[in-house]
């Protein structure tokens, strides 16, 4: 991730949380110092964890933050990924929010990698949507990479899809393409969504860079991909989850796209111990 731009989201993200002051440090003085670990309490892939040391920094920069562990690795519950000394004050100012959003950021590359394992293809690619929660996109399209899978278009500005509702307004795919292909240049890729055989046909023959298979079945899906050209890519989409993945296995397509990685996904669990003068503190 870019880091100017993660250090920009992060002063939103602190401002919100803590305002003008944490009232609860009252009970510091400056000069309170204490060791903080933090770990997974259940198994999962580690993403964002540089979120710690430049959420810390940005708080405050007497708080030294050591990662013990790199985005991308596995751990398994227990397991310590980052240890924190400094102002006991600025440690807890700074807890919620930064395990807040690590913890998202590992779910989804735990599930990420998940979907990656299970199709256990060497060519067909899992990748996300843009069903991802608002501020949080460049975020949570990351942590959908260090899961092992492959980002779809970052926004609407990226890329042409047209969509049942963008055909319909257009009169039809030929015309919907054409228009678009006329207007904008040539570094923009287009891709179609098809939900028929003949609407597929027609997809085909105005030469998409992508053409996506909505909601139809693998083996209908299986029946498709064999009548696109290979200059053509195919995307198969619509209520596909880690349950049904291995279904499409063998369709052939190019790519599947999961919204659930992104909005279906339920946050890991990940604990920050404090300990003050030999006692251990566990932290909500």
């Amino acid at each position: 991730m870019n880091r100017f731009k993660v250090e920009e989201a992060l002063k939103h993200f602190l401002i919100e949380d803590i305002g003008d002051r944490d009232v609860s440090s009252v009970l510091f003085q400056e000069t309170d110092i204490g060791e903080a670990i933090i770990r997974f309490k259940e198994n999962g892939v580690v993403a964002g964890i540089q979120c710690f040391k430049w959420g810390y920094g940005l708080l405050d920069d007497a708080v030294n933050v050591e990662l013990l562990k790199k985005d991308g690795d596995h751990v398994v519950s227990g397991e310590a990924i980052v240890r924190l000394k400094g102002p006991i004050a600025s440690l807890l100012s700074g807890e919620r929010v930064l395990l807040n959003l690590v913890q998202r950021l590992s779910a989804i590359a735990t599930l990420t990698a998940k979907c990656v394992e299970t199709l256990g293809s060497s060519h067909t690619r899992i990748v996300d949507t843009r069903k991802t929660t608002p501020g949080l996109r460049m975020f949570e399209k990351y942590a959908v990479r260090i899961g092992g899978g492959f980002n779809h278009r970052i926004g609407l500005y990226d890329a042409v899809m047209l969509k049942d509702n963008h055909i319909a307004a257009a009169g039809s795919i030929t015309q919907a393409v054409k228009k678009v292909r006329a207007t904008l240049g040539h570094m923009v890729m287009i891709e179609v969504e098809v939900e028929t055989e003949a609407q597929l046909h027609e997809a085909i023959k105005a030469q998409p860079h992508v053409i996506m298979f909505d909601n139809q079945t693998p083996e209908t899906m299986t029946t498709w991909v064999k009548l696109v050209p290979s200059s053509i890519r195919t995307e198969a989409s619509g209520g596909i989850n880690l349950d049904k993945l291995m279904a499409y296995r063998h369709t052939g397509v190019d790519v599947i796209s999961i919204g659930a990685l992104t909005h279906s996904v339920s946050n890991l669990d990940i604990s920050l111990n404090l300990t003050i003068s030999s006692k251990e503190a566990i932290l909500a």
